[in-house]
């Protein structure tokens, strides 16, 4: 995959959220950490899904882990994030790499400008890895 100067990276995971520019050339990016968001997952409708005509409902283990209801909020929010940025145009250039499920509660969630920006998707949980690592994987 090409990696055009400037482009963002939205590395999201059910829990974390990391952001980097390419401040390198397409051929040698060189990805710099940029300042995340403090974001509110309060779209916790997102991840109810009907099936056989019930609502799954998913309730909060007593450990106080997350579960797929929170995880769909927070990937929820972060998508929402990447959209206001997009039609702000903070982000003209957008590679997101995110874990399959996280990626599919995403695309539910993106807006026609941000799909026409959209550079890239990675299925991989990549949050927490170096960015030698990251640049790796996404030109293999």
């Amino acid at each position: 995959m090409l990696l055009p100067h400037g482009t963002v990276f939205a590395i999201v995971d059910g829990e974390n959220f990391e952001l980097y520019r390419n401040s390198g050339a397409e051929a040698e990016p060189k990805l710099i950490s940029m300042e995340v968001p403090a974001l509110e997952a309060t779209n916790f409708s997102a991840g109810n899904r009907k099936t056989d005509g019930q609502t799954r409902h998913q309730a909060r283990t007593g450990d106080g882990s997350r579960d797929g209801l929170d995880e769909a909020a927070h990937v929820a929010a972060v998508t929402g994030w990447l959209n206001e940025q997009v039609l702000a145009r903070e982000i003209e250039q957008l590679v997101v790499v995110a874990d399959p499920r996280s990626l599919g509660e995403m695309r539910r969630h993106y807006h026609k400008q941000l799909k026409d920006v959209l550079v890239g998707e990675v299925p991989k949980t990549l949050t927490g890895r170096p960015s030698a690592e990251i640049i790796r994987v996404l030109h293999g």
